[in-house]
């Protein structure tokens, strides 16, 4: 089949067994083609081509509703719609999203790259459609890890209690990004070997009212028995305990299998979870052998060998420094603990979790409980790291203000994936967490230039004994080789000038002194002395430098890979406006007030204009208004 002509799934209605066989090979061998050159989340997306087909084939979408959780095992789904064609683009600059796009059809109802968000807006759906009195099918598709997360949990259990119809489809493939963590994980493995399980009231008291003579006294009595076989028959009951009807454990790569079932959910009034058991990776031999998650997500790959595509002799990236760095300290200090929400892959903790097994915890897809661990931690005199994607600290803000800050608690928190971080788009970019941590009490906010710095800052870090402090850093590797210098502690609230310069001043966060310390190099050629500033604390401000600086009415120009509002520049106006230092001339360059979609960070940071030939532009227009306003005042 062509897949490039297809424009919706309504021709999968006729399709027999036979033929859907064919077309599911057809798409793994799509998609193991097209993604050894674009990258993307070729695992999960594997795992799915059945249960994806088998939906399709079942519900009538865009009127049934699928809700996808995570949005990492859509690539199916687009296919069914009619976007085949944009793979060549995925996750690629102005190209196809590598998660559902409520713009890109009308069969992406839901957006996500968060996880634990489908059951909850699958219950607004329903109720909605309640609302309106439609007869529309929603469909929950969630996988096993996302279920440990907080919210997950809690719309589970408000959809048992209002008994809304709603079919959730539990995709267990026991692997998420990282191998699953929890009792719940636990139970999920109990239910796969567990045996199918089915029941429905009315064919129990069917079932019993045939048997003479006692028949009807047992179907009066058909609630207890029905309580007492399905303990017998399935090993944990939770999802019934809830309200739902349970179906399953189903083979998710059967056709026939699911089928039944999912025909069968959708003659069932009320909530039904089907638990639905699928293989990540499967077709392709590389992605089948997975154990540590790296082929969750990945970049370009050899598709005979399976090789990841990577530059030769590339610098580490920054959270293997970072991790290296806390394992350096841990040896030493035995109270230092690292917790991390199901990242230990991505933030290269598995050198730490092998040495340090005791003094290691992924608690699972639980951001919150992390955050308010760490600070429990902290409350009984130890030193937990709690290692974290910028993106899902967003998950836990109300945790870091009740739990940690409000109580000045010693929690050191490493923050990875600052800034753009490319392909993964908006949901993922890392540019809010300065404005939503900034203006918390008891907060120290650190960003390293480099590899000794970052090494400096865990240092740093682990010292500190009074509140919380946060070290934030970039995906991607470090650059350059680092150079034998101290790496001591760093004193809190200090800036380093790297250039001296007389006529404007850029005070760079992070990414962004590499870009400042070109247009200072640039602007020497034209008579400019531009003074470069390292501002590697955010918070507190350096304000021995800055009160110098405005003092001297030196220009200034913040740049930083941040949100603008609440950010660091926004600091610095803040200082000025404080202390009264009206004469001084301020620009802010970082992240405009819009979500920046997916694409390549360089591409990115051209489009919103975070480059030094743009800081070179303001820094002349800058000083020739100092020059103009000096004359003034002359």
């Amino acid at each position: 089949m062509d897949l490039l002509k297809i424009e919706n799934p309504k021709f999968l209605k006729n399709m027999s067994t036979e033929e859907l066989e064919q077309l599911a090979q057809e798409i793994r061998d799509f998609l193991i083609t097209t993604i050894s050159k674009t990258g993307g989340h070729i695992g999960p997306n594997l795992g799915v081509v059945e249960l994806t087909l088998m939906l399709h084939k079942t519900f009538d979408s865009p009127k049934d509703k699928f809700i996808w959780d995570v949005g990492h095992q859509a690539y199916i789904h687009k296919i069914l719609t009619g976007r085949a064609g944009q793979f060549d683009t995925l996750r690629q600059y102005k190209g196809l999203c590598g998660f559902p796009k409520r713009v890109e059809s009308e069969h992406d109802v839901w957006e996500t790259g968060h996880s634990s968000t489908s059951l909850s807006a699958a219950m607004g759906m329903a109720v909605a459609r309640d609302m309106r009195n439609d007869d529309n099918h929603v469909v929950p598709i969630i996988g096993d890890g996302a279920l440990t997360g907080g919210m997950a949990l809690e719309a589970l259990n408000h959809i048992g209690h209002e008994q809304r119809k709603v079919i959730v489809i539990l995709n267990d493939n026991e692997m998420s990004i990282a191998p699953n963590v929890g009792a719940l994980h636990s139970m999920l493995g109990r239910l796969r070997t567990a045996g199918k399980y089915r029941w429905v009231k009315e064919e129990l008291e069917f079932l019993l009212k045939k048997i003479p003579a006692v028949g009807g006294k047992l179907a009066s009595t058909a609630e207890r028995v029905k309580d007492s076989l399905k303990y017998l028959m399935v090993s944990g009951m939770f999802f019934e305990e809830l309200g739902f009807t349970y179906l399953g454990p189903v083979d998710g790569h059967s056709f026939d299998d699911l089928e039944g079932h999912l025909q069968y959910a959708k003659k069932i009034d009320g909530p039904v979870l089907l638990h639905v058991v699928t293989k990540k990776g499967k077709g392709y031999h590389p992605a089948e052998m997975d154990v540590k998650g790296a082929w969750h997500g990945t970049g370009p790959y050899k598709i005979d060998s399976g090789e990841f595509v990577k530059p030769v002799d590339a610098p580490p990236g920054w959270s293997k420094v970072v991790s290296d760095a806390i394992i350096k300290e841990a040896e030493q200090d035995k109270r230092i603990a690292v917790i991390t929400p199901a990242m230990p892959v991505g933030s290269k903790l598995e050198a730490f979790a092998e040495q340090f097994p005791d003094r290691f915890f992924d608690v699972g897809i639980a951001e919150q409980h992390a955050t308010t661990m760490a600070a429990g931690l902290a409350a009984d005199g130890m030193k937990p790291v709690l290692s974290i994607y910028s993106t899902f600290l967003q998950r836990a803000y109300d945790q870091l203000v009740h739990d940690v800050t409000r109580q000045n608690l010693n929690v050191f928190l490493t923050i990875d994936r600052c800034g753009l971080v490319g392909a993964d788009g908006e949901t993922h970019q890392g540019v809010f967490d300065v404005s939503f941590m900034r203006h918390l009490p008891n907060m120290v906010i650190m960003m390293p230039k480099d590899e000794n710095e970052c090494q400096a800052m865990v240092k740093t870090g682990l010292a500190y004994d009074d509140g919380p402090i946060a070290m934030r850093f970039p995906r991607g590797s470090v650059g350059a080789k680092p150079t034998p210098e101290n790496k001591e502690v760093i004193d809190i609230g200090t800036w380093e000038t790297l250039v001296e310069g007389h006529d404007a001043v850029i005070l760079a966060v992070g990414t962004m002194i590499e870009p400042a310390l070109e247009a200072a190099r640039k602007l020497q050629s034209e008579q400019l002395n531009v003074q470069v500033v390292n501002a590697r604390f955010i918070k507190p401000l350096d304000e021995t430098m800055m009160h110098a600086l405005a003092k001297a009415h030196l220009p200034i120009l913040t740049a930083e890979e941040t949100a603008l509002e609440g950010g660091f520049g926004s600091a610095v106006l803040e200082f000025l406006q404080t202390h009264q230092y009206t004469n001084v001339t301020l620009e802010r360059m970082g992240i405009p007030d819009y979500f920046v979609e997916h694409g390549s960070p360089k591409q990115l940071l051209e489009e919103i204009g975070l480059t030094s030939d743009n800081m070179m532009q303001k820094l002349r227009k800058m000083v020739r208004s100092e020059q103009q306003n000096l004359k003034q005042r002359a």
